[in-house]
C-alpha cells in the first residue's frame, strides 16, 4: 500500500486541466528519467543510472527511496564477481504511473498546441 493518491479520479473528469493529473513522484526529472530508463531497461544497474543522469550516489540514492517507497520501483542488492552491484527494476504499479503520466503531458501538450486555453473566470 503507497500514500499515493488514485490518479484514476483526476484523469477522468475531462474538464479538469491536464496537470491536476500529474503525479508529483513521477513528475519529477529525475525521478520521472529513473522510470522511463527502468522501463526501456526492464532491469538497470546504479551505475549506468548515475552516469546517465548526471547525478551523484547520493542524489540518485534519495531519488530511488522515494520511488521505492512510493512501490514503483524494487530493488535489488547483489554481487557481480566480487563487486557489489545494486540494481533496479519497474514494478508493475510503475509501469501504470509512467504510463498514466504519459497520457497526462500528451494532454498538456495536445492543449498547448491546439491552442485550447482554460476557462476564464
Amino acid at each position: 500500500m503507497t500514500d499515493r493518491p488514485d490518479q484514476t479520479e483526476q484523469t477522468d473528469q475531462p474538464d479538469r486541466h491536464p496537470v491536476t493529473g500529474l503525479d508529483d513522484v513521477v513528475h519529477q526529472r529525475v525521478r520521472l528519467g529513473i522510470l522511463t530508463i527502468a522501463h526501456q531497461a526492464r532491469r538497470v544497474e546504479f551505475g549506468f543510472l548515475r552516469t546517465a543522469l548526471g547525478l551523484t550516489a547520493g542524489n540518485l540514492s534519495q531519488h530511488l527511496s522515494v520511488l521505492e517507497k512510493a512501490a514503483l520501483v524494487e530493488i535489488e542488492k547483489g554481487y557481480e564477481g566480487k563487486r557489489a552491484r545494486t540494481w533496479l527494476s519497474l514494478t508493475p504499479a510503475g509501469d501504470r504511473a509512467l504510463r498514466d503520466e504519459v497520457t497526462q503531458l500528451k494532454r498538456l501538450i495536445q492543449q498547448i498546441e491546439h491552442g485550447s486555453s482554460a476557462p476564464e473566470s
